[in-house]
């Protein structure tokens, strides 16, 4: 029976979402499962003081090394991140890490095959950056590069006699001066990028993209998990997160309503879309990939625009994707302990 190892930085696993719906999996699927944190583990006796779900409860235990462990988190320590690397060398892991926005849109960049979907995008050292993007562009997102779900993200618009700048709900009128004022404020607190604004708008003029939710399964092949529109709450929104507001429907009911004739195309293309760009991307990196959210848009020509990619996506929010994402994680971890057991190099697929 394959032992899967849960990789965490958080101390308990009631504090990870996600992990009752991957031992529930697990048991599904006829494999242990528990949960670990890098400080409890034992690289002298190879064990693992880690957390098993048994009747619903979790419990600490002794479990050997496991044969495979998915890294749902990254260390946050010097000490963790070296019992990381030592268990790396022993033990399959299930994926890496593919680094922040600025990273992968580089290595997007340099390899081309993919490059004509990337939205301009460039690290801002100085407010004059900004000017001239929007100089070029007229309207831009400004957003941090290591920011997340959403927070963060600043709207600014070129207008006669000033600047509109949207930061959440909050609209202001700016001019130069003040502008880069308010520019020089985010750089001095942390790393942001600024790109062009690409303008995703329902009928009903809401701002959208698009979440593409791919996996590998459990014969190491990607496939579609999920894909979902994320829908800004109100017009005066731009950011579609849904942990900042924003919300969700089925993806049919959403195409068919906004393309009409047109909708069963437009599916066609975002599902081809998300499993080639996974295993191009799949491809770019030393250690196999298991997992990605591809955040899309579509401009005015109905071209994909990718926005960014997450290497450990949250679980879709609805319609019981969670169990079907935890499926696909364990049987993707068995099929990684197979290859090892049978001496054998993963394909990426």
């Amino acid at each position: 029976m394959t032992l899967i190892g849960m990789f965490h930085y958080r101390r308990y696993p009631q504090l990870v979402y996600k992990t009752y719906a991957f031992a529930s999996a697990a048991k599904a699927e006829g494999a242990d499962f528990f949960y670990f944190t890098p400080g409890k583990v034992n690289l002298k006796e190879e064990t693992i003081r880690g957390w098993v779900l048994d009747n619903r409860e979790w419990r600490e235990k002794i479990m050997p090394f496991p044969d495979v462990i998915y890294n749902a988190g990254s260390p946050t320590t010097d000490t963790a991140k070296s019992i990381y690397n030592l268990l790396y060398e022993r033990i399959p892991f299930t994926s890496c890490s593919i680094g922040d926005k600025m990273t992968v849109y580089k290595l997007i960049k340099k390899r081309g095959e993919f490059s004509q979907y990337l939205i301009p995008s460039q690290i801002v050292t100085h407010a004059d950056t900004v000017f001239q993007f929007l100089a070029k562009y007229n309207k831009v997102i400004v957003k941090p590069v290591y920011g997340h779900k959403g927070i963060g993200v600043v709207f600014i618009e070129q207008q006669k006699g000033g600047y509109l700048v949207v930061q959440e709900e909050k609209v202001k009128k700016n001019n130069r001066h003040d502008l880069k004022l308010f520019l020089s404020h985010l750089i001095s607190r942390e790393d942001i990028l600024v790109q062009p604004f690409i303008s995703s708008r329902t009928k009903a003029g809401l701002s959208y993209d698009f979440r593409l939710h791919v996996q590998k399964n459990g014969e190491g092949r990607w496939v579609v998990a999920a894909i979902y529109p994320r829908i800004a709450s109100s017009p005066q929104k731009i950011v579609t997160n849904l942990s900042s507001g924003g919300y969700t429907t089925y993806l049919h009911s959403f195409l068919i309503q906004e393309f009409q004739e047109e909708f069963y195309n437009v599916r066609r293309y975002l599902e081809q879309f998300a499993l080639s760009f996974a295993r191009h991307l799949d491809n770019a990196y030393d250690q196999s990939l298991d997992e990605l959210g591809i955040d899309v848009g579509l401009d005015s020509n109905r071209k994909i625009c990718l926005y960014e990619v997450n290497w450990r996506p949250g679980v879709p929010p609805t319609f019981f994707y969670e169990i079907d994402v935890a499926r696909n994680t364990i049987r993707y971890a068995m099929y990684l302990a197979q290859q090892k057991k049978a001496g054998t190099k993963q394909e990426i697929g």
